[in-house]
């Protein structure tokens, strides 16, 4: 019966589920293609991402990743190159991470 915020503990916890799986999903594909451009980065940021936290410039790498990989808004040809990619990054999805990101004291 406990509320916060309008939500009961179901919702909350499906809410929280739901934060898990994107940014599993994204910290997959951000590691992934960090792999194919720097293979030592990728491999540092595995390491915290599978101890449980990430370096703070492994946070900042992959917040301004994630807001540039926007599916339908990332940058166009005048701004920045285009990147080939299978994963569709939302809106809510940027902000979903960027709000897990802070939540572990990283500055995003």
């Amino acid at each position: 019966m406990g509320t916060r915020d309008g939500m009961d503990d179901n919702d909350s916890q499906q809410s929280d589920d739901q934060q898990r799986g994107t940014v599993e999903r994204l910290v997959r594909a951000w590691l992934a293609e960090t792999e194919h451009h720097d293979h030592d980065a990728a491999s540092e940021a595995r390491a915290g991402w599978e101890q449980g936290s990430l370096s703070e410039p492994a946070a900042q790498d992959l917040a301004t990743w994630v807001t540039a990989r926007v599916t339908n808004t990332a940058f166009n040809e005048d701004e920045g190159p285009h990147v080939e990619s299978n994963v569709r990054i939302t809106p809510a999805d940027k902000d979903t991470m960027h709000r897990w990101l802070r939540s572990r004291g990283h500055s995003v």
